[in-house]
């Protein structure tokens, strides 16, 4: 790659083999007119992950770089490690299985070209207006949704939407902790960044199996909601000093 990317497409995978060739294809043709790069981290995965992504990039795939953890680590601290190695300016994060569709990324893109600089956006939210998960997962996801709402006053539908484009140097300002990626909105809008919320698509699943269950999440989340209730209480980032001129 010749020239510095504008986007980092970041991916993080755990046994995702299967679903990963289909989904850097979809995500190639959508950003035909981009200058980008896509960072797969591959999380401890135990099938073909590697080697998949080996032959796509040995096949010719140039904006492909590989990331990988010699054990799980975790969604959170695969997107933050490729983060700090992305270059674009922007960042789009995907799930790996498939689900995002990458063509809603270049309306997304739109949104924050189209934005005034005044604006402040350093976040375009996903948010799934046709989800294609079983009905346990939605309710828990709408009664999470709910409850994190409540507390954290994210003005947020979809928080766990894995398709969002972030600005990179905000990002990376942002507190980093084990599954920080479910609270991304809340934590841009602590530091007074800009939010908009955008409509995407969603599919089924093709192959493979969630890593978690609701109850995993669940047992998770009550902790990590709490403490990010506490750290956006304890922020004074909402106000600014003045500086004095004689």
């Amino acid at each position: 790659m010749l020239t510095k990317p504008d986007l980092s497409v970041l991916i993080p995978a755990k046994n995702e083999g299967e679903n990963l060739p289909a989904l850097l294809e979809e995500i190639r043709l959508a950003l035909a007119e981009e200058n980008f790069e896509v960072i797969v981290v591959d999380d401890g995965s135990t099938d073909n992950t590697a080697a998949r992504l080996l032959a796509l990039k040995g096949g010719g795939y140039s904006q492909l770089r590989i990331l990988q953890h010699g054990r799980s680590l975790g969604q959170s601290t695969s997107i933050y490690h490729a983060a700090q190695a992305a270059q674009g300016a922007w960042l789009a994060t995907l799930d790996g299985d498939g689900q995002n569709d990458p063509a809603d990324i270049p309306g997304m893109l739109a949104i924050v070209r189209a934005a005034a600089a005044s604006a402040n956006i350093q976040l375009i939210a996903g948010h799934r207006v046709n989800r294609r998960d079983s009905a346990s997962k939605r309710w828990a996801s709408r009664f999470a949704n709910r409850l994190r709402g409540y507390l954290l006053k994210d003005n947020t539908p979809d928080t766990g939407c894995g398709l969002k484009l972030i600005e990179r140097e905000a990002f990376l300002r942002l507190p980093y902790f084990d599954h920080m990626h479910r609270f991304i909105p809340a934590l841009i809008q602590r530091q007074q960044g800009g939010m908009l919320v955008h409509p995407v698509n969603h599919r089924a699943r093709s192959a493979g199996v969630s890593k978690y269950g609701n109850l995993d999440r669940a047992l998770v989340g009550i902790l990590d909601l709490i403490g990010v209730w506490w750290l956006i209480r304890r922020t004074r980032l909402n106000a600014t000093p003045h500086e004095l001129e004689v």
